[in-house]
């Protein structure tokens, strides 16, 4: 009898321990789907009105809940906004992604390029997050968010970056590219981009018109990312038959040398 009862209090203890990880799991899908409603209302936001004017209010007021429930998800404003990029990045990266890997790496870093600025001139909002990250050091921003959140921003950053570090190093393998360091090119070319669509979304130039009067002159959009993906092959080309490994090529000329403050 002991042992029945004692096998009966097992049985109700299993359950009910059962009955706690499934409500446990329940709720943790609950705030990743609540999460997930916040950082697309706050991205939605951000398209339609730009980052500076899409205040906290109204992020809850389109998610449908009090401004202090977003706290219980985001330690900040600024862990939000993080989530958000990556968010971005996580689009970029599928259509980095949906790059014909058959083609040779030239015709590969031409569509890469290509897909990076359109989504950069489709996105304007993605272009003052993306911008807004890099005015800190990486140190100083993983003191202003979590572990985990600065984790999900490399996530999707690796994702989008390796495709890129993929190609060029391939490029290099076959003697096509002038590149030493794969990596840091992909980081380079990325930062570049940013500054170029930058120019081309203020579609403004300044020069001097005579000593001291400036001017401003009209500049097309599709220019700048034509001109963008030209200098990015005419760095990595290697028309002159160098090989990886021969030593880094020298700094290459940038389109945002054209921008002014």
């Amino acid at each position: 009898m002991a042992t029945r009862g004692s096998n009966g209090s097992g049985n109700a203890s299993g359950r009910a321990d059962g009955e706690r990880a499934r409500g446990s799991a329940a709720r943790a899908n609950a705030r990743r789907e609540r999460e997930r409603e916040i950082v697309e209302a706050t991205r939605a936001l951000f398209d339609e009105r730009g980052v500076q004017d899409a205040p906290m209010e109204e992020i809850a007021r389109v998610v449908g809940i009090n401004k202090a429930l977003i706290y219980r998800h985001f330690a900040s404003q600024e862990e939000l906004f993080v989530l958000t990029v990556s968010h971005y990045l996580a689009e970029l990266a599928e259509r980095f992604a949906a790059v014909d890997k058959s083609l040779d790496p030239e015709s590969q870093l031409r569509e890469l390029s290509k897909r990076y600025l359109e989504f950069c001139r489709q996105y304007p909002a993605f272009l003052d997050c993306a911008l807004s990250l890099m005015r800190r050091p990486f140190e100083e921003l993983g003191e202003r968010v979590s572990a985990g959140v600065l984790f999900r921003l490399g996530q999707t950053m690796s994702s989008c970056l390796s495709p890129l570090s993929r190609v060029l190093a391939a490029g290099a393998e076959e003697g096509v590219f002038k590149v030493s360091d794969p990596d840091f090119l992909a980081n380079l070319l990325y930062s570049q981009g940013l500054g170029a669509m930058h120019l081309a979304r203020v579609s403004s130039g300044v020069r001097e018109l005579a000593p001291g009067v400036p001017s401003v002159f009209p500049v097309d959009p599709n220019d700048v990312m034509k001109t963008a993906i030209d200098m990015t092959f005419k760095y990595v080309l290697s028309t002159n038959g160098n090989h990886p490994g021969d030593g880094a090529a020298p700094a290459p000329e940038s389109v945002t040398e054209t921008q002014t403050d």
